[in-house]
Parts: structure tokens; C-alpha cells; sequence
């Protein structure tokens, strides 16, 4: 008999009247034939009153007290969606993160689950009984309540489905799918029929909503069917498959953060390990960083840029003066008020001139970029926060995203999904994989060396100059791979691309043909090396960075540039040094072949 986990988020079970209705879905399957596990987040605003309430005693809640007090809100919606249940003529059992067998690390308030124990659930479903699993927490070696931080109850839902090996996991919340951006920003936003991981894991890390990235993290890992869709109605929701579209979009979606903040360290030393201290102290605070960019060394010096989430803002800051006091130079910059706007597509990693459109786009707005980074599968644009709002409508226009596209047929929240993919893999291998559910996992490691790099210095620091740099390149039909863009110093900037060695020379004469400007002066480094680090999880896995970097500095590889993105690092390097990290990476994170 085959097994369906349904999540319900706070919205779903926020009232008397909500919890009936999906215990009437989860009713339904069960008659239908399968067995139901119910993950339930807290009840609505539930989570909100009881951080209020802690506040109202102290101002510096432990953590450990904080975990213990926000689980509580998981196991109330539990134990009324059993009552629920009952109601309806079936059995049902509600258990809590500890009875479900979920046990996870000693990181309180945002806990990693390092496995599950399936014994009594499958006890429970043989029985008969719907399992309701109360979300959002687990227990540590010791029997301590911990929680799992944001989206908690997502990757209980998902991490539950991948060990019972389900049929599939269906997310019912309170929007009718994913979006090609969020409703109340473009009210023409159109549902997406379908989305592939490696684009829902860049969407959900970039604000996207409806899911956290470390539930993709576990369905693109585990071979998890996903649907999301409402829970207020019927619907076909929006199926997240591991593959892309046939054909892909050239853009999918645009995906914002509102409360970004920055933090450059200039003036440090252009020799190895310099990032591998930094990411090296960023994993010892748990700061999971967004973008990061390393730009062009300019004699002995190099710069460092990254940003973080305004509220982890002070703790990236004292790294990067720790790193600082350690190299014995460099100088500590930071600035919040920014925001983080971002196109996702598949369709890009075959399309010149993307980047140039949404670059074009934003400057017909006045809106200024301060850096870019780029992935295959994305290009994000850090700006000021005031423009968030115009330049997520402007990209969404400007990119027709409101237009209809071919739809995957479907009949309810269970149709879509590849036959491929509802075939468990032996119980030897779901053994093997789940020994550490949340083990870092790095998938591949590459090299290329066929790439050539382009550094433009000296350009106005001003809306538009991307658009021209870009809109040169595309006209030219160079298909450009890495992007690198920091802030200008004093009025000036300047942009690094990685482009084919076969284009390096006429992306060269199309740059200095666009842009006559004095001041501007165009490089290239005709054979560079470019290692590439993809899994899943990459950013909110903080020391996969610091190992990545540490062991390219334990063999004295300097890092020219890094780009970076939720699935991938983007390291330049020389290519003898490409082909020695490339080995050592693969060695480091046990890949064979």
C-alpha cells in the first residue's frame, strides 16, 4: 500500500473549521487506498503569541527554553487533527517530533535532522491509523526538544516522505501554487504549471515563500515527488519535478529578498587562503551567506564582497574584522537598506543576452546595480531596497511573465508526477542514503578549462552600465557564464565575465567598441580555469564553503574570483590549479570517477 504525506501549514489549520477540512483530505486518500502521514504546522498566528509571550518575560530567551516553549504549537494542531479524525470514523495517532523517532544535532532554534526512525510510524499506518506528525521539531542525543528554524515543518514533511519512501508529498498551504513572483508585489503573476528543483531551490532561497529550500533540499535528494497547491480548494497546484520543462523558459520566475545588507573587506592580501579564513569564521557563526563575490586582484590587494541577511548583519561584520585582524590588513565596509532581485530560468543556460534584458530593464527605471552574481540557472542584481518593489513589476513585465505557457496535464494535487519517480529504490540504498539526513552533500565537482576572463575597470557607477557592457556581448552572440559585479569606489566600477577562449578576443573588440568612454579600459586573461562545486544546499550548508576554500588553500591555489548561488560555486583559478583542486575537491568530498 502505497504512502501519502500531506503537510498543512499554520493557515490550513488555523481554525476549528480549517482542521475538519484537511482531516477530510487526509480521510479521503486513505479511502482512496493509501496510507496518510499528516505533518500540521502551528496553528495560525500561534508561533507569533508565543514569541510575544517569551518577550514579555525576558529579553534574551535561552534557546533551549525557546524550543521547548514554539513546539508546543505543532503539538496542538496534532492532537486536534486526531480529534478531527476521529470525528470522521478513522484512526488516527498525533506524535510529536521526539515520538515520530526525528532525532537532530544540538543546534537549538534551527536544528539539522541527522536521522529518523521509522518503526513506530509504520507500526501506526499498519494498524490503520493516519500518523499525524506535529512539525518543526525533533529531539538531540540528550532528549532535548529542538527545533528546526524556518520552514520547519516543510522539511519534516519531506524528510518524513523521503524515509517512508512515499508515493509523494503533497504541500497544501495558502497560496494556489508557485508563482512566477508574489501576487501582492505584480498582481499579474501567473501560476506555474511546473518547476524543476535546481529552479525552486534558487526561488525558495531568494524569498520566493511557499517553500524553504531545505524541504527542495531533501525531495531533490531523496527523489521526493512534490505538489504544492491549496488548501481552501481543489487544484492542481504546481508540480516541482527533479527535471526542467521541455522546452525550458528562458525565465521562470523573479525572486526578491527585501532585507539584504553587504559587507566588503577591502585591501586584503591577494594569496591563498585569504577566503578560506573568511568562510572559515562565517561557518563558526552559522552565517549562511547569499551572495559573494571576489573581484579582480589590482597588484597585492584583493576584495571581498558578501551579503547576509540584514538580522545576521553584526555577526558578518565581526568576521570579516576577525579575518582582518588575522591577515594583519584590510578594511571592514557594510551597508543594509538593499535588496536582492533575481530572474530563474533554465532556458537562460542556452540564451545570449538575458542578463543585458533585465539589465536594460532596470536601467529604464534609473535603478543602479550595485553587484551582480550569476548561476547557469539565474542572475541576481543586489540594489536599494526602495526600487525592490518597481524593479520586481519592471522584470516581470519586461519579460512577459504574465503570459500563458503550455500546461502538464493534471487532475488533482496527485497527477504529474514521472512514473519514474514513484518506484522506491531497494531498502539497502534508502538505509545507506538516510545514515545522515542532512549530511552535506556535494554531487560534482568540475573543471573547465576553456574559459577566458574579461574584466571591464573604470565604468560609471550609474544606471545603464550594465545594460550597455551586456547588450554589446549579447549583440555580439557571446554566450557569457560567470558575471561579476561589485560596487563602484569613487563613482567607479567595474565588471568581470567568463566567456568561451574561442570568444575571448571578440568579446574584447565588442566591449571597446561599446564603451569609448576615457576612463574605462578593458583586460582579458585569455586561459583561466574555472572550478565549479554544485549540490544541493550549498549556502545553507555554512561549512561546505569553508571546506571548499581550505582545501584549495592547503595546496596554495589563489582564488582570482567566486561566484556563487544556492546550488553552485564558481571559483576561477589558473588551469593548472583548475585540474589540482578539481582532484582534491573530489577527494574531499568522496566523489569517485
Amino acid at each position: 500500500m502505497s504512502i501519502v504525506v500531506q503537510k498543512f501549514g499554520g493557515t490550513s489549520v488555523a481554525s476549528a473549521d480549517r482542521i475538519r477540512r484537511a482531516a477530510e483530505r487526509a480521510v479521503a486518500a486513505k479511502r482512496d487506498g493509501h496510507q496518510v502521514v499528516m505533518v500540521v504546522s502551528a496553528r495560525g498566528k500561534k508561533t507569533d503569541e508565543l514569541v510575544r509571550l517569551a518577550a514579555e518575560i525576558t529579553d534574551s530567551p535561552g534557546p533551549r527554553e525557546m524550543d521547548m516553549l514554539l513546539a508546543t504549537g505543532e503539538q496542538e494542531s496534532a492532537a486536534l487533527m486526531a480529534m478531527a479524525v476521529h470525528e470522521l470514523g478513522e484512526q488516527a495517532v498525533s506524535l510529536t517530533g521526539a515520538q515520530i523517532g526525528v532525532l537532530t544535532d544540538e543546534s537549538h532554534t534551527r536544528a539539522r535532522i541527522v536521522r529518523i526512525s521509522t518503526e513506530r510510524m509504520k507500526e501506526a499506518l499498519d494498524s490503520g491509523q493516519i500518523v499525524i506528525a506535529a512539525g518543526f521539531q525533533g529531539v538531540d542525543s540528550r532528549f532535548n526538544i529542538t527545533t528546526l528554524g524556518r520552514g520547519g515543518s516543510d522539511t519534516t514533511a519531506a524528510a518524513l516522505a523521503a524515509v517512508l519512501r512515499a508515493e509523494r508529498c503533497d504541500i497544501y498551504t495558502d497560496v494556489e501554487g508557485v508563482f512566477t513572483t508574489d501576487p501582492r508585489v505584480v498582481p499579474s503573476a501567473r501560476r506555474v504549471e511546473r518547476i524543476s528543483c535546481d529552479e525552486m531551490l534558487e526561488l525558495a532561497s531568494m524569498g520566493a515563500g511557499v517553500m524553504h529550500s531545505r524541504s527542495i533540499e531533501f525531495a531533490r535528494k531523496y527523489g521526493v515527488p512534490l505538489r504544492v497547491g491549496p488548501s481552501y480548494k481543489d487544484g492542481p497546484g504546481t508540480l516541482i519535478t527533479p527535471e526542467p520543462a521541455d522546452p525550458a523558459p528562458v525565465v521562470t520566475g523573479v525572486a526578491f529578498v527585501r532585507h539584504e545588507a553587504r559587507v566588503g573587506l577591502t585591501d586584503v592580501p591577494d594569496r591563498p587562503g585569504v577566503m578560506s579564513h573568511l568562510f572559515g569564521k562565517l561557518s563558526e557563526a552559522k552565517i549562511a551567506v547569499d551572495m559573494v563575490i571576489q573581484d579582480v586582484g589590482r597588484g597585492d590587494s584583493a576584495s571581498v564582497s558578501f551579503t547576509v541577511p540584514e538580522s545576521d548583519l553584526a555577526g558578518a561584520e565581526q568576521a570579516a574584522r576577525d579575518v582582518a585582524a588575522e591577515l594583519g590588513r584590510g578594511q571592514v565596509e557594510s551597508y543594509n537598506n538593499l535588496s536582492k532581485v533575481s530572474i530563474v530560468g533554465h532556458g537562460m543556460q542556452t540564451h545570449t543576452g538575458v542578463a543585458a534584458q533585465m539589465f536594460r530593464i532596470l536601467a529604464d527605471c534609473g535603478i543602479n546595480i550595485e553587484m551582480v552574481t550569476t548561476s547557469e540557472i539565474k542572475v541576481s542584481v543586489l540594489i536599494d531596497r526602495q526600487a525592490c518593489d518597481d524593479a520586481v513589476r519592471a522584470v516581470h513585465d519586461g519579460f512577459a511573465l504574465h503570459e500563458a505557457r503550455p500546461v502538464v496535464p493534471s487532475v488533482g494535487m496527485a497527477a504529474g508526477i514521472p512514473a519514474a519517480r514513484r518506484s522506491p529504490p531497494a531498502d539497502e540504498e534508502i538505509v545507506e542514503r538516510l545514515s545522515g539526513m542532512e549530511d552535506i552533500v556535494v554531487s560534482d565537482v568540475a573543471a573547465d578549462l576553456d574559459q577566458a576572463r574579461v574584466t571591464v575597470t573604470g565604468l560609471p557607477d550609474d544606471p545603464g552600465t550594465a545594460a550597455a557592457v551586456f547588450g554589446a556581448i549579447a549583440d555580439g552572440g557571446v554566450l557569457v557564464d560567470m558575471i561579476i559585479q561589485n560596487a563602484g569606489a569613487d563613482g567607479r566600477a567595474g565588471i568581470s565575465v567568463t566567456v568561451p577562449e574561442n570568444d575571448a578576443d571578440r568579446t574584447v573588440q565588442l566591449l571597446k567598441a561599446a564603451l569609448p568612454d576615457a576612463g574605462t579600459a578593458v583586460s582579458c586573461e585569455p586561459n583561466v580555469g574555472k572550478l565549479t562545486v554544485s549540490g544541493i544546499g550549498l549556502r545553507s550548508h555554512t561549512d561546505v564553503g569553508a571546506r571548499v576554500f581550505r582545501i584549495l588553500a592547503d595546496r596554495q591555489i589563489n582564488v582570482q574570483l567566486v561566484n556563487t548561488s544556492e546550488i553552485k560555486v564558481s571559483i576561477l583559478v589558473t588551469p593548472e590549479e583548475a585540474e589540482i583542486g578539481c582532484q582534491a575537491l573530489r577527494e574531499e568530498f568522496h566523489l569517485t570517477g
